[in-house]
């Protein structure tokens, strides 16, 4: 079964299943390192946000308004969003969910775990996602190593994970590196990357440190608007990978 990963630049990502059209974090408009609009998206049944930062919120409300897609994030921040005009019905659970919860949504499983990071509603979070075929994907959302991490690659058989690299408000290179030794997760896409000067600028500190620190854990380096063919293919990552 084939799964796809696009990454919108930044945070944002959307997964598409044979199913489902799942976005993180849909920053699009004002997001430097995203070429495209959100309204370019014909398809999207469900929309994850991780803490109330503008860009990771992003156009969610406008997405969620346009496209009929459900949103799921902590209660706090979904009764925000609902202030801004995100229809009570549109929201997972009616409310949203907390950190430690499990919720399904049609053939989608999303554990919310926490993050260490800041957030003006609620607290910043995490999502750890199983797909209807088992594939197991965690989006750290903006954070922090913890020592946690090591719990969820013993709770989860982590396929990918999502890990910010950029440092200043992250993780930077060598904590994600040892994050993804923690996760034991199978292979890596960095994010939170590029989009401001203060950042990271490219992948090659974290792909020397991941060679240091989680050297079996498979790196691939992304570029915004690159779609990721997921699953277990024995191929390497340029198969894999697509313009958008």
């Amino acid at each position: 079964m084939e799964h796809r990963l696009i990454w919108h630049g930044h945070a944002a990502f959307q997964i598409v299943t044979p199913s489902l059209s799942v976005l993180i974090d849909p920053w699009f408009e004002g997001n430097p390192s995203s070429g495209t609009s959100h309204e370019a998206l014909d398809k999207v049944d469900l929309v994850l946000i991780t803490h109330d930062h503008g860009d990771h919120v992003g156009q969610a409300v406008e997405i969620c308004r346009r496209t009929g897609a459900h949103l799921l994030g902590v209660v706090e921040t979904v009764a925000r969003l609902k202030g801004l005009g995100l229809p009570d019905d549109q929201v997972v659970n009616g409310i949203g969910m907390n950190i430690g919860g499990t919720v399904r949504f049609h053939t989608l499983q999303a554990t919310m775990v926490q993050a260490q990071h800041s957030s003006e509603t609620g607290l910043a979070v995490g999502y750890i996602l199983t797909l209807e075929d088992g594939t197991c994907v965690y989006h750290a959302g903006d954070t922090g190593i913890f020592s946690t991490m090591e719990l969820y690659g013993r709770l989860f058989n982590i396929d990918l994970a999502l890990l910010p690299i950029g440092g200043v408000f992250t993780m930077d290179p060598r904590q994600a590196a040892m994050a993804c030794a923690m996760l034991q997760c199978e292979e890596v896409v960095p994010m939170h990357w590029g989009s401001f000067p203060v950042l990271e600028q490219n992948c090659d500190n974290f792909a020397e440190q991941l060679g240091i620190h989680a050297p079996k854990v498979r790196l691939n380096a992304m570029k915004p608007g690159q779609t990721l063919i997921m699953g277990k293919q024995n191929l390497d990552f340029a198969a894999r990978i697509a313009e958008e």
